[in-house]
């Protein structure tokens, strides 16, 4: 098992990002699905935990059979679906009782996320005290507006070097901007990633967490690109654009899912009801350096630049 720490600055708060979060995941979830592939929801409900409190349990399958990379598609199965179980209690996320993701046909391999939220710089040391760790752990700081991002995913509009929030203020981030920048929140990342296969064990480990780190730099960088739909939004208003989102997705990936239940929970200031895991961002398409390179493949255009259903684009226009 492969684990590392990730630690990812945004100019924002714990309780903004709470926010901006659960937007930018359903709006990115629905962006990257259609007929047959994406984010299929079965549950989104109210959990209460006897340590941590009230929160949120969510269960997705995310369908990624089209999306993977050519190398990988030669020896998936047709049907390929990751698990994804979340228990979420803001400003901490937690997963118990088995695998955050686990892939539909390879038992051995899993996927251990537990993430906490603090309005710092990423200062904070041994955060986790997880008695699950055996000896030290690499630790990586994400920057969200220097650190480069797969070419096929990058949007100028989305770039924080050129961004600028009209609602906010915020923006455009400059090199040391971490150093001065207030307000800044830290999401903390403790990643396991596990694959118990001998001879492909530590390859695919550490590819899984290139994949990763890829994901956590786009899905942070569209929260604050997308600032000024989200600004103003109450957890009230957010959990009905979730609702609202993930049963449009639900349908549009032609999936038969269990209703989708989302509600707010009455909570202390310090214990929230929590958003899901990091958006869904397709795999790479360079295969890892232990397989052979696939012969030259066309791409798929990329996702929308806006959500395609009128109505949630104008509640968050109207935001």
């Amino acid at each position: 098992m492969l684990i590392k720490e990730y630690r990812i600055c945004m100019p924002l708060t714990t309780e903004e990002y709470r926010v901006g979060q659960l937007y930018t995941i359903s709006k990115h979830s629905h962006q990257e699905s259609e007929k047959g592939e994406g984010v299929e929801v079965v549950k989104n409900e109210p959990h209460e935990d006897p340590v941590h409190g009230p929160g949120q349990f969510t269960e997705k399958r995310v369908h990624l059979s089209s999306k993977l990379p050519s190398w990988a598609r030669a020896v998936t199965p047709r049907i390929f679906y990751i698990t994804e179980k979340a228990w979420n209690y803001y400003p901490y996320t937690i997963t118990a009782d088995g695998p955050f993701l686990q892939c539909s046909f390879l038992p051995k391999f899993s996927i251990y996320i537990e993430t906490k939220y603090e309005d710092n710089c990423g200062d904070s040391e041994n955060i986790f005290h997880s008695e699950k760790i055996l000896g030290d752990h690499e630790v990586s700081f994400l920057d969200i507006a220097f650190d480069e991002i797969p070419e096929r995913y990058y949007r100028s509009l989305e770039d924080p070097r050129f961004f600028s929030s009209a609602k906010t203020g915020r923006g455009p981030l400059r090199e040391g901007w971490r150093q001065h920048t207030k307000p800044i929140m830290c999401s903390y990342k403790l990643v396991s990633v596990k694959f118990e296969v001998w001879g492909l064990q530590t390859r695919v480990e550490q590819f899984v967490h290139k994949v990763i780190r890829d994901i956590l730099l786009i899905g942070h960088r569209q929260a604050f690109a997308w600032v000024d739909e989200w600004c103003g939004m109450t957890m009230e208003d957010v959990r009905r654009f979730e609702r609202e989102t993930q049963e449009a997705t639900n349908e549009l990936v032609g999936l038969v899912a269990p209703t989708i239940s989302v509600s707010e929970v009455a909570q202390p200031t310090a214990t929230h009801s929590a958003p899901a895991s990091a958006p869904s961002t397709p795999l790479s398409d360079d295969p890892p350096d232990f397989l052979a390179p696939p012969k030259a493949r066309p791409r798929k255009k990329s996702a929308p630049e806006t959500l395609t259903l009128p109505a949630l684009r104008d509640h968050a226009s109207a935001e």
